[in-house]
C-alpha cells in the first residue's frame, strides 16, 4: 500500500509561519519587557518578585542612573560622537559612491574592490594598529580620533550600498543640468543627493545602528573615563558596583541605552523597508 502524500496547502504553511513568528517575538520582546519592568523597581523587589509587574512606577533608578551612575554624560558623549561620525561618513560616502558609480577613470574598479575587501576586514584585527597610528597622531582617549576610527570602519559598507543607487540613476538629468550651466558640486548635491533619498536614508539609519552599538573600538581606543560612550559606561557601571550592585538603577541604564535604537527604527522602518526593496530591484 503506497503511503499517503502530505498536501501542505496555503493555510497550513501560513499557520505555521504565524506561529513560528509569535514564538520569535516572544522570545525576543520578554527579555525587553523584563528589563522594562525591572527598571521601576527596587533590587529587593526585584529578587522577591522577578516576574511580576512593578507596584508603582518610580523613576527614581532613572534619575539615579541617570546621575549617580553617569550615564547622562555618557549619553551626551555617544550623541557626539556618533552624530559627528554619522554627519561625515554620509557626506563622504555618497561623494565617492556617487563618483565612482558615474565616472570612469584609471583605478575607478580598484578603488571600489578596495573599498568592497574593507567589509571583508574583522575589527579586531586591526585594533592594535589604530592604536598606535591614534597615539602616534596624539588621537587617543579622544573624541577626534574616536569619530575618525568610526568613519573609517562604516565608509566600505555607505560606499557599496550607495554604489547601486547612484549606478542606476537616470544620466538624462544630469547631461541636462550640466547644459543649463551646472557644475559638478551643483549636480550632485541639488539634483542627484536628492534622487539617491532612499538609498542614504537607508544606509544612515544602519550606520547609526552600528555606531550607537559599537563596543569594541571604545573599549580599546578610549580610555579616559571623562569620555567614555554609553557601552564603556553600561560596563563600567556593571563592574564597579561588584556585589554591591542597584540593579534597579542598572536595568534603568540599560532601558536609556536600548531606547534611542529602538525609537529610531520604530520611526523609520518603512522608509528602511522601501528603501531596501528599492534597491534590491535595482
Amino acid at each position: 500500500m503506497a503511503p499517503r502524500k502530505t498536501i501542505w496547502t496555503d493555510s497550513t504553511v501560513a499557520t505555521i509561519s504565524h506561529i513560528a513568528l509569535i514564538v520569535w517575538v516572544v522570545i525576543i520582546c520578554a527579555p525587553l519587557l523584563w528589563v522594562l519592568m525591572s527598571s521601576f523597581k527596587t533590587t529587593a523587589q526585584i529578587f522577591q518578585s522577578p516576574f511580576t509587574l512593578p507596584t508603582t512606577f518610580n523613576f527614581d533608578n532613572y534619575v539615579s542612573a541617570w546621575t549617580t551612575a553617569s550615564i547622562g554624560s555618557y549619553f551626551v558623549n555617544t550623541v557626539i560622537v556618533v552624530g559627528c561620525a554619522l554627519v561625515i561618513v554620509m557626506l563622504l560616502g555618497s561623494m565617492c559612491a556617487y563618483y565612482l558609480a558615474r565616472y570612469e577613470f584609471r583605478g575607478s574598479k580598484f578603488i571600489y574592490y578596495l573599498m568592497l575587501a574593507g567589509l571583508t576586514f574583522p575589527v579586531f584585527l586591526a585594533v592594535v594598529p589604530l592604536f598606535q597610528t591614534l597615539r602616534g597622531f596624539g588621537l587617543l582617549n579622544t573624541f577626534p580620533g574616536l569619530i575618525i576610527t568610526y568613519v573609517a570602519f562604516a565608509l566600505p559598507f555607505t560606499v557599496f550600498f550607495l554604489f547601486a543607487f547612484f549606478k542606476t540613476l537616470p544620466q538624462e538629468v544630469a547631461e541636462a543640468a550640466m547644459i543649463d550651466g551646472a557644475g559638478p558640486w551643483r549636480i550632485f548635491f541639488t539634483i542627484m543627493l536628492p534622487m539617491a533619498k532612499p538609498g542614504i536614508a537607508s544606509v544612515a539609519i544602519f550606520n547609526f545602528l552600528g555606531l550607537w552599538n559599537q563596543f569594541l573600538l571604545p573599549i580599546a581606543l578610549n580610555t579616559n573615563s571623562a569620555n567614555y560612550v554609553l557601552s564603556q559606561g553600561m560596563a563600567s557601571f556593571a563592574s564597579q558596583a561588584g556585589y554591591a550592585v542597584n540593579f534597579g538603577s542598572l536595568f534603568a541604564a540599560v532601558v536609556i541605552t536600548v531606547l534611542p535604537v529602538l525609537v529610531t527604527y520604530i520611526i523609520f522602518q518603512r522608509q528602511l523597508q522601501g528603501s531596501v526593496s528599492s534597491g534590491l530591484l535595482k
